[in-house]
């Protein structure tokens, strides 16, 4: 598989380079108050070394896996959040994905609620989520799922000191629980928000897109139980499959594209206003 055939087959960035893009575009998540996260390489066994590095062998790896939602289909229903927490046992309070509402006024003005991260749904959206000078319903508004990115370029690995954080093969990013000391540094360099300490394990938390799930052959829990099917999992490196169609025939947006971690987590119909 080469990059013509893989829509995400870029290289490797190297962590200079991508706290150098952080720095343009003057981003400070990796600002830890007190803390110095050093860059050097520490005492690791060299497995931890290989696989936090995360590279892709494109002539022993047939199978890249890549998700695609399409915000134009959500619905905000929930049943995704719902589906999550239920197979991979995710404490209250907590979430590996989880939707977002964005509201448009007239006047302007933009809200963004998520509450209980949309785990039942928008129906009953409170009134203090609007605009205190507005008693108006929005112009328009939509919905977005948000997850873990699964990036190329990832932050999270590089800041990890034990090696916990790697990627898979299939270019899935995990964390091994039983290396994982909870210190925290990979969930304050997630850009995205998608990492948590998980209060019961003491270790960082994410969503894994079932990772114990697709090796099985079967798709995320999320995917499945989309009822509008907005959200789209499957081999991009294979030009037949359904996701690659649909990375062919659509427009197709990134989280925060600037600051260049290529997400393997992409998104049709994004709008701009969405952080």
């Amino acid at each position: 598989m080469n990059a013509t055939s893989n829509p995400w087959g870029k290289s490797e960035i190297t962590r200079r380079e991508f706290f150098e893009k952080c720095a343009e575009a003057g981003a400070n998540t990796f600002v830890f108050g007190a803390i110095v996260v050093t860059t050097a390489k520490l005492l690791l066994p060299s497995d931890a070394e290989a696989r936090s590095a995360g590279e892709i062998d494109p002539d022993t790896n047939d199978v890249i896996y890549g998700f695609l939602i399409d915000t134009t289909k959500c619905i905000g229903c929930g049943s995704c959040v719902r589906a999550c927490k239920a197979e991979n046992n995710v404490p209250d309070g907590y979430f590996r994905t989880w939707v977002e509402q964005y509201a448009f006024y007239e006047n302007g003005e933009v809200t963004v609620n998520s509450v209980d991260g949309g785990l039942n749904g928008f129906a009953e959206t409170p009134k203090w989520d609007q605009p205190e000078h507005t008693d108006k319903a929005p112009v328009r508004g939509f919905f977005v799922p948000k997850l873990c990115n699964h990036c190329i370029n990832t932050p999270c690995i590089q800041v990890c000191p034990v090696g916990a954080s790697y990627k898979t093969k299939e270019g899935v990013v995990l964390v091994d629980p039983k290396r994982c000391i909870g210190c925290g540094y990979c969930v304050q360099a997630c850009p995205f928000g998608s990492r948590f300490l998980n209060p019961e394990t003491h270790t960082a938390d994410k969503c894994t897109w079932c990772y114990h799930r697709i090796t099985k052959g079967l798709k995320p829990a999320c995917v499945v139980a989309c009822p509008a099917k907005a959200r789209i999992f499957g081999n991009v490196s294979d030009p037949k499959s359904e996701i690659s169609e649909l990375l062919a025939s659509n427009r197709v947006q990134v989280l925060k594209s600037y600051l260049g971690t290529n997400p393997r987590t992409r998104y049709i119909g994004l709008d701009s206003e969405v952080i």
